[in-house]
């Protein structure tokens, strides 16, 4: 397993920064942090190079994509020795609408966060593929009403 980074107050506020808007320049991310660009354009690089910021990218709006339903789905699996595991985690995977999975230890063994339109476009999803992957034999379904704290920040 890869050793935690050392971070210091100054990679701290790049960090968020860089969380809040990925888009600001190296100018503007500067005068926020208190440094000159070239040490900041450095620091950045380490964040980078040594894998803490794995990447940048576009974050859409689900609600204006239509996408508002969401529900959480625990699965239970009939056989849960490695290779059970192995093949749910591929076929998982392949459903577009699960926009998360996560083992779970406790009472069922994975736990979906499924984006649909509807709740209907959720049944179907349902019916025809998270029911239809390797080993499950039983669902759970919750449906959100509201995202009360939904973000892909990382607090440090």
């Amino acid at each position: 397993m890869d050793k935690p980074m050392q971070l210091d107050a100054i990679d701290r506020k790049i960090i968020h920064e860089l969380q809040r808007n990925a888009r600001i320049s190296i100018t503007d991310l500067a005068r926020r942090v208190g440094l000159s660009k070239t040490p900041v354009a450095a620091r950045i690089k380490v964040l980078e190079d040594g894998g803490l910021i794995a990447g940048y990218r576009a974050m859409l709006s689900p609600i204006k994509l239509g996408l508002s339903h969401v529900t959480y789905v625990e699965v239970r699996l009939s056989d849960t020795r490695e290779a059970a595991l192995t093949r749910f985690n591929i076929a998982v995977r392949a459903v577009p609408e699960i926009e998360e999975c996560y083992m779970i230890a406790g009472g069922f063994d994975y736990l979906l966060k499924v984006r649909t339109r509807n709740i209907a476009e959720y049944r179907r999803v349902m019916g025809d593929q998270i029911s239809a992957l390797p080993h499950v034999h039983a669902t759970s379904s919750y449906v959100a009403m509201e995202a009360v704290v939904e973000s892909a920040a990382v607090n440090l």
